[in-house]
């Protein structure tokens, strides 16, 4: 007889963006006559950069000739795509990583979700929280948690790193040392950084106590401040005791091209294995690589061409997270972020819980948002906005908001 994996039944409910999409779905249905503004979800709406169509175009016409037809891609993927990673996003900013430590997937969603595989489920893992759910769950998913306790609204086994105002919204190193620990800088959902001297911090602590640093800088692209690190790899010391993912999803609108990688670099090693050694032979074997059309259109990202439209957008995009944050603090909201990441997170007002706002703001004003106590116990009582909406929408979403 078939058994389920127990491990799942942990999980309360539905995922968090799962839960708000039936929500909205269904008072469109009873409401057919309000228009719903979104700044829910972290999808983008700008179209995609000429230089990357450009790319997609000549890609395509590739596949319909015998002489240029791609089958399979190579497991790591096309050297063409990590070498252009390797210049322009590591070595460009003092970073040691070659293009073979380079594994390119389907997004950095799929790698921050499955590189837990090839840990023991022994180990202990520590999150920032509030944090994007995808680490914990996934952990979750694996045996690498306890239950789930409703009152704490957490989860048995793992270490949560509160980042509250205090802070700026940066954990402390934990006084318990954990084994794996899950880092994402610019945050998401807070919209906070930082520095390199503090990262550092957090390197160093990884190499006394041999732990592994699982770092999302998936929207370093966004960073707007001078110290603040683009990548681990900044660091001293990182590539003993750092993996990190990124993505093209948000750099360049790939949300529906699906494009990111992760390094991997040869000198991390854990009981004397190579870390590097384990992903590849899992990434052979559990292939969730990227089509060549979809690489092509990554490698015109590093085009110089690519590089200014995309610097355009994200300078677009944080207009409106500038749009957000000042009209919001003007309505006299307490909010933070909105400067080296597309997140703005909002204090929630009168003490109203993540989800009492959530439906405060979709019923009075008709704008989606994002419930902070979905990203973690210390989330609750705080609400996060995107900027990756339109601008005029965005702009008649705070003028909405600010007449609540």
């Amino acid at each position: 007889m078939a058994k389920i994996n127990q491990n799942y039944l942990k999980l309360p409910g539905s995922y968090l963006f799962s839960t708000i999409g039936k929500k909205v779905k269904e008072f469109e249905a009873q409401n057919p006559n309000k228009q719903v503004i979104r700044l829910g979800i972290g999808d983008v709406t700008q179209p995609l950069a000429p230089s990357i169509i450009k790319a997609l175009h000549g890609a395509v016409d590739e596949m319909g000739q015998e002489e240029t037809f791609k089958g399979y891609a190579p497991d790591l993927g096309y050297e063409f795509l990590r070498k252009a990673i390797s210049e322009y996003d590591y070595k460009a900013r003092g970073c040691a990583i070659e293009p073979d430590e380079i594994f390119v997937s389907d997004g950095a969603k799929s790698d921050c979700g499955n590189i837990q595989e090839i840990f023991s489920t022994d180990n202990v893992i520590a999150v920032c929280d509030p944090v994007y759910p995808v680490y914990v769950d996934s952990n979750v998913m694996a045996g690498r948690t306890g239950v789930y306790d409703a009152d704490q609204q957490c989860f048995n086994g793992v270490i949560y790193m509160p980042c509250d105002a205090a802070s700026g919204f940066a954990p402390e190193l934990p006084k318990q040392v954990p084994d794996m620990i899950y880092l994402c800088f610019p945050n998401n959902p807070t919209g906070a950084v930082m520095t390199k001297a503090r990262l550092q911090e957090w390197v160093d602590y990884a190499n006394k106590n041999g732990s592994v640093i699982l770092y999302d800088s998936a929207y370093e692209a966004y960073i707007a401040e001078a110290d603040v690190p683009h990548s681990i790899y900044e660091c001293a010391g990182a590539r003993t005791c750092a993996i990190e993912c990124r993505s093209f999803s948000k750099t360049a609108g790939f949300t529906g091209l699906r494009l990111g990688y992760t390094v991997v670099p040869k000198d991390l090693k854990v009981e004397g294995t190579a870390l590097h050694s384990l992903w590849t032979r899992r990434h052979g074997t559990k292939f969730n690589g990227a089509p060549y059309i979809v690489q092509r259109a990554g490698e015109a990202v590093y085009s110089a061409q690519g590089r200014k439209e995309i610097e355009e957008q994200i300078a677009w995009y944080m207009g409106n997270a500038k749009i957000i944050l000042e009209g919001l603090k003007e309505a006299g909201f307490e909010v933070s972020g909105g400067v080296n990441a597309p997140y703005i997170w909002l204090k929630t007002p009168d003490n109203m819980t993540s989800w009492e706002f959530f439906d405060h703001l979709l019923t009075k004003a008709n704008v989606v948002g994002t419930p902070g106590s979905g990203f973690g116990p210390h989330g609750e009582h705080y609400f996060r906005l995107t900027a990756f909406g339109n601008r005029e929408k965005t702009i008649e979403a705070v003028e909405r908001i600010k007449k609540l």
